[in-house]
C-alpha cells in the first residue's frame, strides 16, 4: 500500500479519513485559498483543493496526496472560514434561518503515475433561526474559527441550529468519503 498524504490541518478531515480505515500522514499545505467566485462554486473548491494537493505533492517523490476545500454558498455569497469571532458571528447571522449549500472540492494526486483526479460534492443544509444570544452562547462552547460557515456539524450543539441535511454528511464535515473512495479505487483497485 502506497503512502497516503492528507494536505490539510483540519482535525475533522483527519477524523473522517481515520474512521474510514485509512492510514495516512498529514502535511499542511502552503497554498492560499481563493474565495472569489468567477464561475461555478464547484470550480472554486476544486481549484483550491488542487492547489493544496499540488503544494504538498511537490515535496514528495512518491505517494498519493489528498487535497480538499469546503465553502458554504448562501445565495450568491461564498462563506469560508472566519477570520475572527466577529466575522464568525456575521457568518452565522447570514446563514441562520435559511437553507444553503455546502460544497467540498477534492483533488487527489497520484505522484508515482503523474495523475490527477478531481471531484466535488454539494449538500443542502437547512438552518434554524438563531438569536444573537444563541450565537454568542454557541461560540462560548465551540470555536468557529477553523470551520467553513463558522459552525461545527459534528458538535453536540448541532441540533440547536441545523434543522436537516439533504445529501452527504461527510461532505459537510469537509471530506466526501464516498467520492474519495471511488478515486482511490481508480488509482489502485486494492483500496477498499
Amino acid at each position: 500500500m502506497r503512502k497516503i498524504i492528507l494536505a490539510s490541518r483540519s482535525k475533522a478531515r483527519r477524523k473522517l479519513l481515520k474512521s474510514a480505515g485509512f492510514k495516512f500522514k498529514v502535511v499542511e499545505s502552503r497554498a492560499r485559498e481563493s474565495r472569489i467566485l468567477k464561475r461555478r462554486t464547484s470550480d472554486l473548491v476544486i481549484g483550491n483543493a488542487l492547489r493544496k494537493a499540488k503544494s504538498v505533492a511537490a515535496r514528495f517523490d512518491s505517494g498519493i496526496v489528498i487535497g480538499a476545500d469546503t465553502v458554504v454558498l448562501a445565495g450568491k455569497k461564498i462563506i469560508g472560514k472566519p477570520k475572527n469571532i466577529k466575522d464568525a458571528f456575521t457568518h452565522l447571522k447570514l446563514l441562520a434561518g435559511r437553507p444553503q449549500w455546502v460544497y467540498t472540492g477534492l483533488a487527489v494526486i497520484d505522484i508515482d503515475n503523474n495523475k490527477i483526479f478531481t471531484a466535488h460534492d454539494k449538500t443542502k443544509v437547512y438552518m434554524r433561526a438563531l438569536s444573537d444570544e444563541q450565537i454568542k452562547n454557541y461560540f462560548k462552547r465551540v470555536s468557529p474559527l477553523e470551520k467553513a460557515g463558522s459552525f461545527d456539524v459534528q458538535g453536540p450543539d448541532r441540533r440547536m441550529f441545523i434543522d436537516r441535511i439533504k445529501g452527504s454528511f461527510d461532505n459537510v464535515v469537509g471530506l466526501p468519503i464516498k467520492k474519495l473512495a471511488k478515486i482511490l479505487k481508480k488509482i489502485d483497485p486494492d483500496f477498499r
